[in-house]
């Protein structure tokens, strides 16, 4: 599999965290989770514990949560994770919904809700507050997991064209056994490094009140990388945000024109990880790599992933409030 910008840490090469989410993730995934993230292993381990202990642990059940985490990648238009989480939904027998989530309709009210978290005015909760955590939680990580991934990782996952739908259902097939593996929960907080903070209301007191913190600030990490003046105008911008993908002509450069010049590449790619990962490019890396002297992977993927948690946070912020 290829990736834009990065060179992940090959299996065979991997240790420590990197090796420890590996191996768990191809044993309860069905493939190693989000390789382009593992030069930053406290993110990566930290993601991983978010999305374990909301999505493949719990006791929603599984197919409902894929349902949620297909919904929110059309909405993001990241074509890897919409043939991914479709996928995963076949492999879960949902074969009507996985064809309507992908056609972009909402056949029920938890995937209407999946695809509003996007928006200014998100739906109230369709499910009951006992499994707040794990939708809520399935439906942040995915917001982030999308952007980072369309960021790194951009195109489908599938043969395109008319071979799409037939090769989701084939891929599903393949991965039946994998999505009805028992997963015990809170397995992955021993990954974590301890003292990150308090949870948020959402997340209740179980598994996830513990991952999603350490999440929080290994993403957040990655604003010390900015400049002052370019990390509060990407916070600014978001901020105003209401959901919409911004427009062809102009942005991310007309809401940089306050940033310094020496600071404006790393503004840019914060602003593009956050609001249009998908529209990220070679210059704008090179531009960034060349602004500020030595910086390898690790530096980019914390870079970016700092955009991609401030627009996260910003959705957490309306969604956590809906009840």
């Amino acid at each position: 599999m290829s990736y834009r910008f990065v060179t992940p840490i090959p299996k065979r090469a991997a240790t420590g965290s990197v090796a420890a989410v590996y191996s768990a993730s191809a044993r309860e995934l069905g493939a190693l989770f989000a390789p382009h993230l593992s030069p930053a292993p406290d993110l990566h381990a930290a993601l991983w514990a978010v999305l374990r202990e909301s999505m493949l642990a719990g006791t929603a059940p599984r197919a409902r949560k894929e349902a949620v985490a297909a919904a929110v990648a059309v909405v993001n238009r990241c074509p890897f994770c919409v043939d991914a989480h479709a996928a995963m939904l076949h492999a879960t027998g949902s074969h009507d919904t996985a064809d309507a989530i992908t056609r972009g309709e909402a056949p029920d009210p938890l995937v209407a809700w999946a695809r509003s978290t996007r928006s200014a005015a998100p739906d109230p909760w369709p499910f009951p507050a006992a499994h707040v955590p794990e939708y809520v939680g399935t439906a942040l990580a995915n917001h982030f997991i999308n952007r980072m991934v369309d960021a790194l990782r951009p195109g489908s996952l599938l043969p395109g064209g008319v071979l799409r739908a037939p090769s989701r259902r084939a891929a599903g097939l393949a991965l039946a056994r994998t999505v009805r593996r028992t997963i015990t929960p809170g397995e992955s907080l021993a990954l974590l490094e301890p003292g990150a903070g308090p949870a948020p209301a959402w997340a209740g007191d179980g598994p996830v009140a513990t991952a999603w913190p350490a999440f929080e600030r290994a993403a957040r990490a990655g604003g010390a990388l900015l400049g002052p003046t370019a990390r509060a105008a990407v916070l600014e911008a978001v901020a105003g945000w209401r959901g919409e993908h911004p427009e062809l002509g102009g942005w991310p450069g007309s809401v940089l024109g306050a940033v310094p010049e020496d600071e404006r590449p790393g503004a840019r790619l914060a602003l593009l990880a956050a609001l249009a990962p998908y529209r990220l490019t070679e210059s704008a890396v090179a531009a960034w790599r060349s602004s500020v002297g030595p910086r390898g992977d690790a530096e980019l993927v914390r870079v970016l992933g700092f955009g991609a948690f401030t627009a996260v946070s910003r959705l957490a912020d309306r969604v956590a409030v809906v009840a």
